[in-house]
């Protein structure tokens, strides 16, 4: 699907740490921005993977490129921040405006849990708990999210990446690719592990 981003940047999200309210389209004007679109701040895998985009932050800044949180929902915001899974700023779109008009889709209960128990899942938490960082069930635990590059001033999307599974990411050489910059750091590596040994 293709992103409007006139109707996208008018959208409100929340600064966590100020409260206020902005457009969306506020954090794209001055400079390059990477949206990453969380599923729940309480979620293990999205905090593995928050971690894991946060590798880039320095590279980031030094190409003048923002790298930015987005939760839903107030839930586990603070959890989250205390944390400190990731390094960019982090809004809240409270509406989910943002999330329906990327196409982020909602898990409804019967489709919910095959997607959450999928091999790729567990392998993230497996890898997840072994470096340490640890989830919770609070908050909507229906909605799915990903991730969105801006060109500074809303020029043109540079990547548009909707979940599929609760597991899906974009690898950090696609966003240094969709920026066109290169980066110094190494992904974390997804542990092998088959059907038996493997569970959450």
């Amino acid at each position: 699907m293709s992103v409007n981003l006139t109707s996208l940047g008018a959208n409100q999200v929340k600064n966590t740490t100020s409260g206020e309210m902005v457009e969306i389209g506020s954090l794209w004007r001055e400079q390059t921005v990477v949206l990453f679109f969380l599923r729940r701040f309480g979620c293990q895998v999205c905090r593995w993977m928050a971690a894991e985009v946060s590798k880039l932050e320095n590279d980031l800044k030094a190409n003048g490129v923002a790298l930015i949180g987005i939760g839903p929902e107030e839930t586990g915001v603070k959890d989250f921040k205390d944390g400190v899974f990731f390094k960019g700023d982090i809004y809240i779109d409270e509406k989910k405006q943002c999330y329906k008009d990327l196409g982020f889709k909602r898990y409804n209960a019967m489709n919910v849990i095959p997607a959450a128990m999928g091999k790729k899942v567990r392998e993230i938490t497996s890898k997840a708990s072994a470096g340490g960082i640890h989830g919770n069930f609070s908050g909507d635990l229906l909605q799915s999210g990903g991730m969105l590059i801006v060109a500074k001033g809303g020029e043109k999307v540079l990547l548009h990446f909707v979940q599929k599974t609760p597991a899906d990411n974009v690898s950090l050489e696609d966003i240094t690719k969709a920026l066109g910059i290169s980066a110094n750091v190494q992904a974390g590596e997804k542990p092998q592990c088959n059907e038996e040994v493997c569970t959450r």
